[in-house]
């Protein structure tokens, strides 16, 4: 499976429309849980370390999130460590107001 970029098609889209290439990318098993392990910007963590703070992520489901998630210039490898790129970063940000809606709508229930 290819890294869903804008402009390429990709799952529910012929397109690619960049809003259905960002449903794609997150839409993957684990990447929004290794978007969230890379949210505080302290010490870059080294594959391994994601591997445990992920779980139960296989090391060959977690290389492919790594990898399509910096072709996606969503993440920075930096050398033995991961890191969110100013575009994740901003990613991470926009998806706050998602957060505070999602706990609002826990709590209406």
């Amino acid at each position: 499976m290819s890294t869903p970029l804008p402009g390429q098609p990709v799952r529910g889209s012929s397109t690619g429309r960049p809003i259905m290439a960002l449903l794609d990318l997150l839409g993957r098993r684990w990447t929004l849980r290794v978007i969230w392990e890379l949210r505080e910007e302290t010490a870059a963590p080294t594959f391994r370390d994601l591997q445990i703070r992920c779980g139960g992520v296989s090391s060959s489901v977690l290389s492919a999130r790594l990898r399509e998630l910096t072709e996606a210039g969503v993440v920075q490898h930096l050398g033995d460590g991961y890191r969110l790129s100013e575009t994740g970063r901003d990613l991470l940000r926009r998806l706050e107001p998602l957060d505070e809606w999602a706990i609002r709508w826990h709590v209406s229930d």
